[in-house]
């Protein structure tokens, strides 16, 4: 039986990844100084934060694993400065050690991001890095942090795109409550076309990843998400057929004007749906490719429909 450690499996993707895995039986401890979101998997916690380097070595080397998923992170824009995002870089150096110093540990996928380039950036390979936030900033110094260590393991870097479904937060449960609510409007013709990906279809591209042979991962970068680009308008839409809900169009002055409003109310400490920073993400193409993680996973389980009616389920049961 597979003994999988998985950090950061309170979150979002890790709570989804968990469950999948004792779904299968596997033996799976997570690492993380939240509580589960899932009161049942309590007895697979372990109060831990990994900027703590002994405590994380003694649960990494209490539990021997075969393989450690690090999803662990502090993954919000709010940081003023990279030093902000410690457990990003000061926890994923801790991380290694603690994996180069336990004798079981086989491989370790990193989680990064794709914030390691600006949206609307399409890097030329591997390590061509555009940042434009701190914490992209922090996630590019994390992948220089595990290229040049010395590694006794097998490791690959994943950089997850911009991930929905049951167990989400922010930003994307604010849009499904947004079409939900009746408060959703399209922006005009601007609509974007961006890699959007289905947690489901995440977690099947993690174990493809885990379970392919070394010479298809080692040292490579895949980013995580559904093949198939979405245009935002169109992904709306389907929400809303879904609600049985038609989705009307405001002129884009006017949500430019709403979003320069967003960003006065921001700095008095007032959350606005619309912010200039929102619009500018909301209207810029950011499509990435996908080509190799489709090698390892040809065949994702879940169309977008049947992700969105999933999701529409998971919102009526958590309010």
């Amino acid at each position: 039986m597979k003994k999988i450690l998985i950090t950061g499996a309170s979150g979002f993707i890790g709570t989804n990844l968990l469950e999948y895995y004792l779904n299968r039986n596997y033996n799976v401890v997570n690492i993380d100084f939240n509580p589960p979101q899932n009161s049942n998997f309590l007895k697979h916690w372990r109060n831990i934060d990994i900027t703590n380097a002994a405590a994380l070595e003694k649960g990494i080397l209490d539990f021997n694993p075969d393989y450690v998923i690090h999803l662990a992170a502090r993954t919000d824009l709010a940081g003023k400065n990279i030093e902000a995002y410690s457990v990003n870089t000061n926890g994923t150096e801790n991380i290694i050690k603690a994996c180069k110093d336990t004798p079981s540990v086989k491989r370790v996928i990193f989680t990064s991001s794709m914030l390691v380039c600006k949206p609307g950036y399409s890097p030329l390979h591997a390590t061509d890095y555009a940042p434009s936030t701190n914490y992209g900033e922090s996630k590019v110094e994390m992948e220089k942090i595990i290229r040049r260590e010395k590694l006794n393991f097998e490791w690959v870097i994943v950089r997850p795109t911009s991930i929905w479904g049951p167990g989400f937060g922010v930003p994307y449960r604010n849009f499904f409550d947004m079409v939900i609510s009746k408060r959703y409007f399209h922006i005009g013709k601007s609509a974007c076309t961006k890699t959007y990906g289905y947690v489901g279809n995440v977690i099947h591209q993690i174990d493809s990843i885990l379970n392919s042979p070394k010479e298809k991962i080692q040292g490579h970068v895949f980013y995580l998400g559904d093949y198939e680009p979405t245009n935002i308008k169109t992904w709306a839409d389907e929400i809303g057929a879904e609600l049985e809900i038609k989705i009307k169009t405001m002129p884009y002055p006017l949500i430019k004007l709403a979003a320069l409003g967003g960003d006065v109310l921001k700095k008095v400490g007032v959350n606005f749906p619309m912010t200039s920073f929102r619009l500018k993400n909301m209207t810029t193409d950011n499509e990435l490719d996908l080509s190799n993680i489709k090698e390892l996973a040809p065949n994702l389980p879940f169309t977008r429909k049947e992700g969105i009616q999933k999701t529409l389920e998971w919102l009526k049961q958590n309010p």
